[in-house]
């Protein structure tokens, strides 16, 4: 009987499917150098991520300052919710309609008037700059040359050109848009981007984040009403005590003064100097009273506000925030000085809820041995 004898085909394949693949010359077998470029790799990873955070700055920024707004507009409306039990889209709409009704009726019934004072305060304060220049020179302090383009200059220099997006009033008024807008859609739903963003992390991560995520969410919204009840309260407390003692642009000094009360520290500072500027110019009696006004206004907000609304749960020492202020405005500019505080406050809670953890390992790690 005859023998079969196969394909040359399938011989070749058979002889290809026994063949055993050598190394290449790219080829890592040994541990030590794979644990080395592994080690490599993410050093040069992480210089990436700082690298493109640096180019990515001003986004960064605006997202963050979104999340800022998002807080203040949840708190509104868990606060609302405490007397008003409807759904919480409904309490959410009644918090934005509300704060645009505020500004729509602040630009219609002081807006003209606002106007015309700022019109005028350049040319008083620039006129009491020009006479506290010529006073420090007759008393030999040096001589000063002051304009506001010097002015305007130094204050550039001060606090950095990085956020450049802001730097004219279309690029501020887009960015206002874009925070508000995102403030609002993040607002509208907070756990679905908290959830998504634990989607990325493992699982036995996720726990630990929520509850760092939940103690800073809570620890936003008190900086925040803080922050807003303080604005109120000087602003329209400046406004009034202006108006009583005969100040000049009461309601510009007022709008001013609350506006600068978002920025702890240097905003007081700059508020303080513009209101005694300003009462001055309408002579010595006026400029005392703005002083006592400044001094009665900043002590009610710094011993009355502060410690009932906001100390309570962000214990923040004022040098360190100013420090923040200082480094932050000089890195990141104006957006950068106006989110030291709150970015200064979600880096201590995250600090705090790390050294518990770290604190918990050490407690187990003693109990077992």
């Amino acid at each position: 009987m005859a023998a079969t004898r196969k394909p040359a085909g399938t011989r070749k394949v058979s002889a290809a499917a026994t063949h055993v693949e050598a190394p290449g010359p790219t080829e890592i077998r040994s541990e030590p150098v794979r644990a080395e470029l592994l080690r490599a790799s993410v050093w040069l990873g992480l210089a990436l991520l700082i690298a493109a955070c640096v180019v990515l700055i001003q986004p960064i920024l605006l997202i963050f300052a979104a999340i800022v707004m998002a807080a203040i507009l949840d708190g509104g409306t868990r606060l609302l919710g405490r007397v008003l039990p409807i759904a919480r889209g409904w309490r959410l709409l009644i918090v934005c309609l509300s704060a645009l009704a505020f500004i729509v009726w602040t630009m219609m019934f002081a807006g003209s008037q606002i106007a015309a004072q700022a019109v005028s305060l350049q040319s008083v304060v620039m006129a009491q700059m020009e006479r506290l220049a010529a006073w420090a020179s007759d008393h030999g302090m040096g001589s000063f040359k002051l304009d506001t383009k010097t002015i305007s200059d130094n204050f550039a220099g001060t606090f950095g050109r990085v956020t450049a997006a802001v730097g004219s009033v279309v690029g501020a008024l887009t960015s206002l848009v874009m925070i508000l807008v995102l403030g609002v859609f993040i607002a509208i739903e907070p756990r679905l981007y908290e959830r998504g963003f634990a989607w990325m992390l493992p699982m036995k991560h996720r726990q630990d984040f929520y509850i760092t995520t939940a103690r800073m969410g809570f620890t936003l919204r008190r900086l925040m009403a803080g922050r807003l009840l303080g604005m109120f309260v000087e602003g329209v407390g400046t406004w009034l005590a202006c108006l009583a003692v005969g100040i000049p642009m009461a309601a510009l000094l007022g709008l001013l003064t609350g506006l600068l009360a978002f920025i702890p520290n240097i905003g007081a500072i700059v508020s303080g100097v513009l209101l005694v500027l300003v009462g001055f110019s309408a002579g010595t009696d006026t400029g005392l009273w703005a002083i006592i006004i400044y001094l009665v206004v900043q002590t009610v907000d710094g011993y009355l506000i502060v410690p009932m609304v906001a100390k309570k749960t962000v214990d923040l020492a004022p040098a360190l925030v100013l420090g923040a202020q200082i480094l932050f405005g000089a890195l990141l500019g104006i957006m950068g000085l106006f989110l030291a505080d709150p970015i200064v406050a979600m880096i201590k809670v995250a600090l705090e809820r790390e050294a518990e953890r770290n604190a918990g390992t050490a407690d187990g790690t003693a109990e077992a041995s």
